[in-house]
């Protein structure tokens, strides 16, 4: 029993390897996707009133088309998740199974394994959410530097609608 034990947790840690790869590889070509749509939007946030419309739109047509290639990223990784997440399980399982059986040494190279594998998974995750913090900025940013302008516009009729009244 303990040797059939062994092979579950040897298969369930090769299950756990491979999809901690894929998903770990995922995690960072989504990362690289937050980063060069953070980039678009700095260079484009350096470029406000500067381009005319006709270059605005194509800006935004690059960052339309970033921003659907890190969605799709953002899906693949995702779904890579749920599967990463039913490899640990599996794992789990195998390692609690390998603890019954007085496998103990099974037990403890598959918990190793998980501890492993879960800090791997954490690091890369908060790069990614290190990343959609600065692409956050970059937004606001973005977002604070269009403001003035449209505020601008904005007290621009008030003062003539005062500049009327004092004709009167």
């Amino acid at each position: 029993m303990r040797r059939a034990v062994s092979l579950v947790t040897d298969g369930t840690s090769t299950f756990l390897s491979q999809t901690t790869y894929a998903l770990i590889e995922a995690i960072t070509e989504y990362t690289k996707a937050v980063y060069t749509l953070i980039s678009l939007y700095r260079q484009y946030t350096s470029l406000l009133g500067t381009m005319n419309s006709q270059e605005e739109d194509e800006v935004w047509q690059v960052i339309i088309g970033a921003r659907v290639e890190m969605t799709s990223k953002q899906q693949e990784y995702l779904k890579l998740e749920t599967t990463w997440m039913t490899a640990v399980g599996l794992s789990e399982m195998a390692a609690e199974a390998a603890y019954q059986t007085g496998a103990d040494q099974a037990c403890v190279t598959a918990r190793n394994h998980i501890q492993l594998v879960k800090l791997q998974v954490q690091e890369v995750r908060q790069l990614s959410q290190k990343a959609e913090t600065k692409l956050a900025e970059a937004q606001t940013e973005e977002v604070r530097q269009k403001t003035p302008e449209e505020g601008d516009e904005r007290v621009e009729p008030e003062q003539e609608h005062e500049a009327y009244l004092r004709e009167d």
